[in-house]
């Protein structure tokens, strides 16, 4: 199952050097699972108000090159529930063929009491189901 999202680099995403601050591809790769997310059919507001939510519980990061002001980038993300409670996601930022960051991100079904609820059963078929 594998997901992909373009972005583009921004002056406001890069430091004094114009190259993409560190901190903004945790930032890319959130809007690549939020949009896998919501094409996967979940709608993250309702979940909240039926008090459900997703939190990252770990993240493994490698930067393995630098993104520079006016890049076209393209977030891929592949992703498979873990048991009932936990969502893993590889992903990757690419500049055409080059891999600029790696991370593996787990994501935890929770309550808004911070506590762990099971995958929603629609999220889960759909992952069983060979989804996006």
């Amino acid at each position: 199952m594998t997901h992909t999202l373009d972005v583009r680099v921004f002056y406001e995403d890069t430091d004094m050097a114009g190259i993409v601050y560190y901190a903004n591809y945790l930032r890319y790769i959130e809007r690549g699972r939020s949009d896998l997310v919501e094409l996967l059919g979940l709608d993250q507001r309702q979940m909240r108000q039926d008090g459900i939510v997703f939190a990252v519980t770990r993240v493994e990061a490698d930067y393995l090159g630098a993104a520079v002001l006016g890049d076209r980038l393209t977030v891929v993300t592949e992703h498979q529930a873990v048991g009932p409670v936990r969502w893993r996601f590889d992903q990757e930022v690419r500049r055409g063929a080059e891999v600029l960051f790696r991370a593996v991100v787990w994501v935890a079904c929770m309550t808004t009491a911070g506590r762990p609820v099971r995958l929603p059963a629609e999220l889960r078929a759909k992952l069983e189901g060979g989804g996006p």
